[in-house]
């Protein structure tokens, strides 16, 4: 039996971007990349994000720059935050498994270390380029239902798992949300 954790991530989440960067640093972790689209999982939990709210909005922008700063990870808290992650949630279905690593990383550098619009196609392109990833293929890929079918599909499965917000990690059936509960995600994988 191979054990392993689920990370639930979307590239508009910064505490998906601080626990990435922690689990880069991890060896000998099996880890099942989740991809969801968080506005559809706030919708279908009723969840008004931080985003949208003054006061959290406010604390978990310094929170962010706190954590990034006690891991030694370069982070700025982007000001077109939030934005639409839809096309390069779909993106990170479309593409081959030889350039999701590639891709990952470069997205989330770009938006939460880069301070890039990657809404914009023309950041997009570029980020593609980067990954060395045919811009006319993604786009098509990304506009297919089948891709449009799987990134519902993967947010309804996650939702139905009872996870509500990004990053979550799940192991062994046991739900652990937050950046900040990746060692309890840890702990339970090294019990397994």
């Amino acid at each position: 039996m191979t054990k392993f954790i689920d990370f639930y991530f979307d590239f508009i989440s910064p505490y998906s971007f601080l626990a990435y960067k922690k689990i880069k640093l991890l060896k000998d972790i099996n880890i099942n990349y989740k991809p969801i689209l968080l506005g559809g999982l706030h919708k279908l939990g009723g969840i008004t994000a931080p985003a949208f709210n003054e006061r959290k909005m406010k604390n978990m922008k310094n929170d962010c720059e706190i954590i990034a700063k006690k891991n030694d990870i370069q982070f700025i808290w982007n000001n077109k935050f939030p934005l639409n992650s839809l096309s390069l949630m779909r993106g990170y279905l479309a593409i081959s498994d030889e350039y999701k690593e590639n891709y990952f990383n470069t997205c989330f550098n770009a938006y939460w270390r880069d301070n890039i619009d990657i809404s914009l196609e023309e950041n997009l392109i570029e980020i593609l380029n980067k990954c060395k990833i045919d811009k006319g293929l993604f786009f098509n890929k990304i506009k297919d239902e089948k891709i449009k079918n799987q990134l519902k599909e993967l947010t309804n499965l996650a939702f139905d798992k009872n996870v509500f917000g990004a990053p979550t990690f799940i192991v062994n059936d046991k739900l652990f949300w937050g950046q900040d509960r990746l060692d309890y995600a840890l702990d339970e994988y090294n019990s397994i």
